[in-house]
């Protein structure tokens, strides 16, 4: 097994797709880079009840993240939509359960970034990314953003921020990834797939 493929886990929860769309366009960056390869998960809604609500396998999308999928990664592309400025339940749920990921360094000096989608242009983008980003310090990981070099960057009139990825989704009918967008988020996974190989 010491052979295999090592892969970034772009790992997200998406609710109405533009987050799902996002890590798909994170995922093209990956494939940029030979020798490593984008593995694909999301995470179940949670849900108030105490009984199991939802099928072991999504009808459709990406499969449920395991935690082998999460300890085996050789970097980590985290993606959600905002929910009041943070990360959706889902998410910090699923990483809720990493203690013992934190207790034996599992994640330490892996790279590790961020992505999100908002209903409104200014709806906590940068908030969101930021606390993000504490689960995945305190894990050790060596966080990766996207340098200004990307010139998407600072053409863009959507989404893009040099904490990560993200998208404007507006608050109407969902719009779709902006050109602009699509290019950071593939700049984003390519960076992160050229990090976690030179730090493996």
């Amino acid at each position: 097994m010491a052979d295999a493929t090592p892969y970034v886990l772009v790992l997200y929860y998406s609710r109405s797709g533009q987050t799902a769309e996002m890590a798909t366009q994170i995922g093209r960056g990956v494939a940029r880079v030979s020798g490593i390869e984008a593995r694909i998960r999301t995470v179940p809604a949670v849900s108030p009840d105490t009984e199991v609500s939802l099928p072991r396998v999504p009808d459709h999308g990406a499969p449920y993240a395991s935690r082998d999928d999460l300890a085996g990664c050789a970097g980590l592309a985290l993606g959600s939509p905002t929910r009041f400025g943070n990360m959706a339940a889902p998410l910090k749920y699923f990483l809720d359960g990493t203690g013992d990921l934190w207790l034996n360094g599992t994640l330490a000096g892996k790279p590790a970034g961020a992505f999100t989608s908002t209903g409104s242009l200014h709806g906590g983008q940068e908030s969101t990314l930021l606390t993000m980003m504490m689960p995945l310090l305190h894990h050790g990981m060596v966080l990766c953003g996207v340098p200004y070099t990307e010139q998407a960057l600072s053409e863009t009139a959507t989404g893009g921020t040099p904490y990560g990825p993200s998208h404007w989704a507006g608050t109407g009918d969902m719009e779709p990834l902006s050109e602009h967008e699509k290019t950071i988020c593939q700049a984003f996974g390519e960076r992160l797939a050229t990090l976690a190989l030179k730090l493996r």
